[in-house]
């Protein structure tokens, strides 16, 4: 009976955790609203870019990651409006999500500002706006824990994937999404160049990283005790 009683307390103990660590109801609605939004971008820049094959249009890193992004933070919506608890792959897939997105809103409107053929508040969506949003859901709702340093890694597999796949799609039939990632620029260029993406990458992550611990630490100071005490 009183094994009976404490697997009760322990269960609404776990799911009272659950609830008080999930996002807002009103967060989670905005999560899925913004996901959506940004996957209805992606179509109306697919559209207007004429069709063609979805692997030319999604070989951008732009739009791939903009799409897998929208995808996790509808996922994590979803979840939050069901008040149960997140799969531990998730908060990782945010975390890596988050650190490609700042990438790519560094890189357009630092290094190649107003290049592209899609209209300009495509752009200002996908290269801006949606960053923006991630990075301050991110910081601002605190319903994911602290990533282990262990896992920074992470943040490395799928940029790679997509760039072994353009770099053998330039070697083979010839297109390539961006022009420093052109074959004719050279072995050399090409790994200095790819060897910095990474790198940014890894920076990116460990950024990210370093924020998701922010309200952890500070739950910490408060629970500390004073000297006086």
């Amino acid at each position: 009976m009183a094994e009976a009683v404490t697997r009760t307390a322990a269960g609404r103990s776990e799911s009272e955790r659950v609830a008080a660590s999930a996002a807002p109801i009103a967060v989670a609605g905005a999560r899925v609203l913004v996901g959506t939004a940004v996957v209805v971008t992606l179509i109306v820049a697919y559209v207007q870019a004429g069709g063609g094959p979805a692997f030319d249009f999604f070989g951008y890193f732009t739009n791939l990651t903009s799409a897998l992004s929208a995808a996790l933070l509808i996922a994590a919506g979803c979840i939050g409006m069901r008040r149960s608890s997140a799969p531990r792959w998730l908060p990782l897939g945010r975390g890596t999500a988050l650190a490609c997105m700042l990438i790519v809103a560094v890189v357009y409107n630092a290094v190649v500002p107003g290049t592209g053929s899609a209209a300009p508040w495509i752009s200002a969506t996908l290269h801006a706006a949606f960053p923006a949003l991630l990075l301050l859901d991110w910081v601002c709702v605190h319903d994911r824990p602290p990533l282990p340093w262990r896992r920074l890694w992470v943040v490395l597999p799928y940029p790679l994937v997509w760039l072994a796949v353009v770099l053998v799609r330039g070697a083979t039939d010839g297109w390539v999404p961006y022009g420093f990632l052109l074959p004719e620029r050279g072995a050399a260029a090409l790994l200095a160049t790819s060897g910095a993406l990474l790198a940014a990458l890894l920076a990116s992550g460990a950024l990210v990283w370093a924020l998701s611990r922010v309200r952890a630490r500070t739950a910490i100071l408060r629970r500390a005790p004073s000297p006086a005490q």
